[in-house]
């Protein structure tokens, strides 16, 4: 009788649930759960009350709602028996941090934090605590610290410790009630095992911790507030453990819940980029995982420790045991497509796509797929939701150059998708100029389905030849993996995540292949990009930034 892990993907705006048959990846049923109060950056569900326009907070009673939904909702449409799941596995973005008691209760479903913004989910994009990032970097940088090399030499504001200090500076009260600031997939799994465990992958990627040293020093704390002297003793509770190694088991509240079987064996969280590497088949060096969401992961795998500047983290273990991971990162990719074609395309595309039965992405990338490279004459910066890699700052913006009057919508949706692959091509050449060799990429997520002339693109501008996880949920899959790896080959998962990528994951048959004639021309575009990037970016022009403060948004 065949047997199965579930996967359970919580991401930015909804959560899913992958259940997968172990002996050969087949993805039985899946099932996809909206969180009712989405991302929450305009104003608090609780007291209307706005919040800064660079805040993103959610609500953890989504996550269980959700949680709920889809793991009854494949069951039920699968018709695989619960004694037929052998383990359950979890991703979740990161750092997504709650502020919870001793029992686990996030402080905002107390009534005396349920109007405090500091109290609820401070969500990945939330960059409230780029002040706080950049006064952890001015001493960290003062003190020498060698975890600095380890974060790309900047820490940002999307970290646990920037967000607990901004928590602390503007609301010591919730600070002090909170017994534990906890990653949002520990959470999860702390609901479900009784267990609170760190995992490892958000430990070290967000949290600054590494496998031979830990967390900073309380010196090191001490040195930015007095207050944070002890923050690593007294509010980060859990043992630090990697992916794939057994949680505990699900408990029978839980269980009952869910309609799964008590005791089932629970995986370790992990980050959801991250799990999603073994999900799209890579699982040793040279080959750069590419997960294109609404925002870019880039991640990739070697067998040495090299400081390579301006990326996200470099954890021994994260991705794939006896390797270190690399992670590096775009804050928008889809978005900035989906920006585009939500605000600005007229509504004459809109009507003939409505006449065609295709939607708008569909109409514009057939007619930016007509032109050539730069066919608009346009180049433009692909930082509308700040730049994550390899300049790490959230106070840039995007930018567009050579609009005219008859610049057209198709012109524009290219120069976006162009702008993104320089992004990317910029991140590879910066691992390559620190020794860390891609020969190829794997891309998995949404946007490899959905849009080949992205694909292509990317193909052409990277130089390189680009290959597609045959699963549409790679994140997923790769929870499912973690899962069947906490069950162990004993109860008929699999001992390593090498074993269970043999067996569960699979790339498509198609390759997008570099054009050498267009990667020239694209040679000279990227040329421009990079004038722009470095005068926009590196400090010769801070019009951005300015921008921002007129507009009112805290900045450094």
């Amino acid at each position: 009788m065949a047997q199965y892990s579930l996967g359970l993907d919580f991401g930015t705006e909804s959560a899913r649930a992958l259940l997968v048959e172990l002996g050969t990846g087949r993805e039985t049923a899946t099932a996809v759960a909206k969180y009712k109060h989405g991302v929450i950056d305009h104003a608090l569900p609780s007291s209307g009350e706005k919040l800064p326009g660079d805040w993103a907070l959610q609500h953890p009673k989504d996550y269980l709602t959700s949680l709920g939904a889809t793991v009854r909702r494949v069951l039920k449409d699968s018709g695989v028996s619960a004694e037929d799941i052998v383990g359950i596995g979890i991703d979740f973005t990161s750092a997504t941090i709650i502020p919870v008691d001793q029992k686990g209760t996030p402080l905002c479903f107390k009534d005396e934090f349920a109007d405090v913004p500091h109290a609820w989910v401070k969500l990945w994009k939330h960059h409230g605590a780029q002040r706080q990032a950049d006064r952890m970097n001015e001493v960290a940088s003062d003190r020498g610290e060698a975890f600095l090399q380890r974060c790309g030499g900047r820490i940002s504001s999307e970290y646990l410790f920037p967000k607990i200090w901004e928590t602390l500076e503007n609301a010591p009260a919730v600070y002090d009630a909170a017994w534990t600031f906890v990653e949002g997939g520990d959470w999860v799994v702390w609901q479900l095992t009784g267990q609170l465990l760190r995992n490892a992958c958000a430990a070290g990627y967000k949290a600054l911790w590494s496998k031979s040293d830990g967390f900073p020093s309380s010196e090191f704390f001490r040195a930015l507030d007095p207050r944070l002297k002890n923050v690593v003793s007294e509010k980060i509770h859990g043992e630090v453990v990697p992916a794939g190694q057994n949680a505990g088991g699900l408990t029978a509240r839980m269980a009952k819940k869910l309609g799964l079987k008590h005791g089932t064996p629970v995986g370790v969280g992990g980050i959801d980029a991250h799990v999603a590497v073994p999900g799209a088949t890579v699982v040793g060096p040279g080959t750069l995982c590419l997960v294109m969401g609404t925002s870019f992961c880039h991640m990739i795998v070697h067998p040495e420790f090299h400081a390579v500047s301006g990326i996200c983290g470099i954890v021994e273990d994260g991705i794939i045991p006896g390797y270190f991971g690399y992670e590096a990162g775009q804050a928008a990719g889809g978005d900035v497509y989906a920006w585009f074609v939500n605000s600005t395309v007229p509504a004459e595309y809109a009507r003939e796509a409505r006449k065609r039965k295709i939607d708008l992405h569909a109409l514009l990338e057939e007619k930016a797929g007509a032109l050539g490279p730069g066919g608009g004459g346009l180049v433009a910066l692909d930082w509308l939701n700040g730049n994550r890699s390899v300049l790490n700052n959230t106070d840039l913006s995007g930018a567009i150059v050579g609009l005219t009057l008859g610049t057209k919508p198709e012109e524009i949706y290219r120069a976006l998708i162009e702008a993104t692959a320089f992004g990317t091509r910029t991140i590879i050449e910066n691992f390559e100029a620190h020794g860390i060799g891609v020969d190829s990429v794997c891309a998995c997520g949404g946007l490899p389905e959905k849009n080949r002339l992205v694909m292509r693109i990317f193909a052409d501008v990277t130089g390189r030849e680009f290959g597609v996880a045959a699963s549409q949920q790679a994140t997923a899959l790769g929870a499912a993996m973690f899962g069947a790896v906490a069950a162990g080959s004993a109860r008929g998962g699999y001992d390593s995540i090498v074993d269970a990528a043999a067996n569960m994951a699979r790339r498509k048959d198609e390759r997008f292949a570099p054009d050498a004639g267009v990667k020239s021309a694209y040679d000279d575009l990227f040329a421009e990009y990079t004038k722009l990037y470095d005068y926009f970016g590196r400090g010769a022009n801070n019009v951005m930034a300015n921008l921002k403060r007129i507009k009112g948004y805290p900045t450094t």
